[in-house]
């Protein structure tokens, strides 16, 4: 699709057209750290599920270092074709590729020198050491699949080829799921071979989106002329929401642990891993609307085109509640189905796991909503409206909540501190976008 209909055809049949191909990429790339949590649960048990819990951190930052430099790179892109000026849509593609290298390559220094270090700070204990250690030093080798993975995906997608996009990440799930499965049970390679079905994984799928450029339809050219300090600054602060929504998922985790390991124990860490990873899939789906709402809301908000703005924005919020309610439903009606899904439960996790599923997920329906404000206001160049939702559901609120609540109602408050932050941020949200509203920014 040329980048141009963006701003003649009708705008919802657009939205839909880039819906399938969005969601089927990102729950896929959901799928990476699903298929290695399903495979460790039922292969080598719940100590190792904690394990890959607690190691689960530094591939969100990994994942989200290359959102900051593909969605800020991209929003800006788009801004600027819908303008039409390409040499500086150009010079925003080019410096967002050289800056992701770049932290890649020192990140991998980072965090090869101090491995050991990393895996106690993030929570590692004597039991599970032995294999967050096993698991991250595979990932940690392989991080450069991820930086370029989540990088590409963005600027490949808002170029007009969704589909690319979303058939380089179903390859690359699919061989991980496969590669899981042989690594796991008849290679008996643990937890190390789970980590590296990831990340062959993940390298497929950069090499097939690396063919865009090889494609007639590929508009992305790299260009020198246009690159400037206030360029970075930029690129920095309109993709500093999509990398706070990444490592917010790590933050989230590792403040969960360190308080269900306090009140708990392993076996509660073990429950948690069930709820992030059906919270991973979630989250994947309300991405995947995201991702289909914005390049159309940059470009034409790059044309000045209001009105159709405002479609795609509530064809994005009443499509995200729809596909978040499914899941929210079978939750609060049936929680044991998740946890067969992950372990061969005993009682304990049984008993544990009903009443944190049920109480977590209502949280999912604000959490719905909450994306998709954070994605409207960095694709109309809104970054610190979209920093703030950002940092007050997946920083701020969370971690206060997490920490005040239990002293009041024990393990339950900690459940409770996810919907409560959710919920708190959706007020704020709507008050914010309001005020935007009000200012005829759609």
């Amino acid at each position: 699709m040329n980048t141009q209909d963006f701003v003649t055809k009708p705008v919802r049949g657009i939205f839909f057209r880039y819906l399938i191909p969005s969601i089927c990429g990102t729950m896929v790339t959901s799928i990476y750290v699903l298929a290695d949590t399903i495979m460790i649960g039922k292969g080598l048990g719940a100590t190792a599920m904690a394990a890959l819990n607690i190691a689960l951190p530094i591939y969100n930052i990994f994942f989200g270092i290359g959102l900051l430099f593909g969605v800020g790179g991209s929003v800006l892109m788009s801004v600027c074709r819908g303008r039409g000026d390409k040499k500086k849509a150009d010079a925003f593609f080019t410096l967002s590729f050289i800056l992701n290298i770049v932290i890649w390559l020192l990140s991998q220094i980072v965090c090869v020198v101090w491995m050991e270090e990393i895996a106690w700070a993030l929570g590692a204990t004597k039991e599970t050491f032995p294999y967050v250690m096993d698991y991250m030093r595979c990932i940690i080798w392989g991080m450069g699949a991820y930086y370029l993975s989540s990088y590409l995906q963005t600027f490949v997608r808002n170029d007009g080829a969704p589909k690319l996009a979303m058939n380089a990440v179903i390859a690359g799930g699919v061989t991980n799921i496969v590669l899981d499965y042989l690594f796991v049970f008849p290679m008996q390679m643990g937890m190390a071979g789970a980590a590296l079905a990831t990340v062959l994984g993940s390298t497929l799928t950069v090499v097939i989106l690396v063919l865009h450029f090889f494609s007639p339809k590929n508009q992305l050219r790299f260009q020198i002329h246009g690159m400037s300090i206030s360029a970075v600054r930029e690129i920095l602060v309109n993709g500093a929401a999509s990398f706070v929504i990444e490592i917010s998922s790590g933050i989230t985790i590792y403040i969960f642990n360190l308080q269900l390991l306090k009140y708990v124990g392993n076996t509660a860490v073990a429950v948690f891993g069930i709820i992030c990873n059906v919270s991973i899939v979630i989250m994947s789906l309300c991405k995947g609307v995201n991702q289909a709402a914005q390049p159309i809301i940059s470009t034409n908000f790059g044309a000045g085109k209001g009105e159709r703005i405002h479609q795609v924005f509530w064809s994005a919020v009443w499509t995200s509640l729809v596909i978040c309610a499914v899941p929210v439903v079978v939750g609060i009606a049936f929680p044991d189905l998740y946890t067969y899904i992950f372990l061969n439960p005993d009682p304990q996790i049984l008993a544990l796991s009903a009443s944190a599923i049920r109480i977590y997920f209502v949280g999912f329906i604000a959490m719905a909503v909450n994306m998709v404000f954070i994605s409207y206001f960095q694709a109309v160049v809104k970054p610190v409206e979209s920093l703030i939702i950002c940092m007050l559901r997946g920083c701020v609120l969370l971690i206060a909540l997490v920490y005040l609540l239990p002293l009041f109602l024990g393990v339950i408050g900690i459940w409770l501190a996810f919907p409560a932050a959710e919920v708190l941020t959706m007020l704020m949200g709507i008050g914010m976008f309001r005020r935007q509203k009000t200012r005829k920014a759609i």
